[in-house]
């Protein structure tokens, strides 16, 4: 069976996962980490899509983004990747694949889960204990949504700016939330809507996008439709 082109709509935001062929590393020091940050932040200009939240994990990556253009998306992440493999294969001596197939993505609802994705992306580090406070993970960007370092890579959306009037308030609502963190449902959900390629939102959301684009947004229900049984008359 042929497998679906990936689902890309241009203005909305997309939650991006990208992992190591077999879960390798695919980041060994801080050179390979801060020239991922240099592609995506290049490509992305260059395709005109804003980033929104990223983390950089030592077998995979996750972004959040938004393209202008509905191959925007296509376009980043091919050459973000076809320039990373070159430079890492190159500078470490090895051949062959990098990655495990394509890249992993799904359109998601903003007002309902684009805040709870950056919350999953920027929690990433402390799940796999890699820190105990997630401001000092460098290769993420929670320490930018908590006020603790520029980054021009970053392009904040609208619904982080809304969080407080002041760069204070946004800080303290952003930290309020990672404290919180997500329950199993939300973090599954966003996990699994993003491997599996469908949009994420209700159904009014989904309707939408499929009045924007041919491909199917979210998995056709399995079976036949049921039969309505007549009344009998009396």
């Amino acid at each position: 069976m042929a497998r679906l082109p990936r689902l890309s709509v241009a203005h909305y935001p997309h939650h991006v996962i990208q992992r190591g062929n077999n879960r390798q590393v695919i980041f060994q020091d801080a050179r390979d980490f801060e020239r991922m940050l240099d592609a995506v932040k290049e490509y992305a200009q260059k395709f005109a899509v804003a980033v929104h939240g990223y983390v950089l994990m030592p077998n995979h990556f996750h972004l959040l983004v938004t393209p202008t253009t509905g191959d925007g998306l296509a376009l980043m992440m091919q050459a973000v990747g076809r320039s990373y493999v070159r430079w890492f294969n190159q500078r470490h001596t090895r051949t062959g694949t990098l990655w495990e197939g394509r890249y992993r993505s799904t359109l998601i609802e903003s007002e309902r889960y684009l805040l709870a994705c950056m919350v999953y992306i920027d929690l990433n580090p402390e799940r796999a204990h890699l820190v105990q406070n997630l401001a000092d993970w460098p290769w993420s960007s929670c320490a930018f949504h908590l006020g603790l370092r520029s980054d021009g890579l970053l392009t904040p959306h609208a619904l982080y700016w809304a969080l407080g009037n002041t760069p204070f308030a946004r800080e303290a609502a952003y930290r309020q939330m990672l404290q919180t963190g997500l329950d199993s449902q939300q973090t599954n959900a966003l996990t699994d809507a993003t491997l599996r390629g469908w949009a994420l939102g209700g159904p009014e959301f989904v309707a939408e996008l499929h009045s924007k684009t041919a491909r199917r947004a979210a998995k056709a229900t399995a079976g036949r439709p049921k039969m309505v049984k007549k009344s009998k008359e009396n």
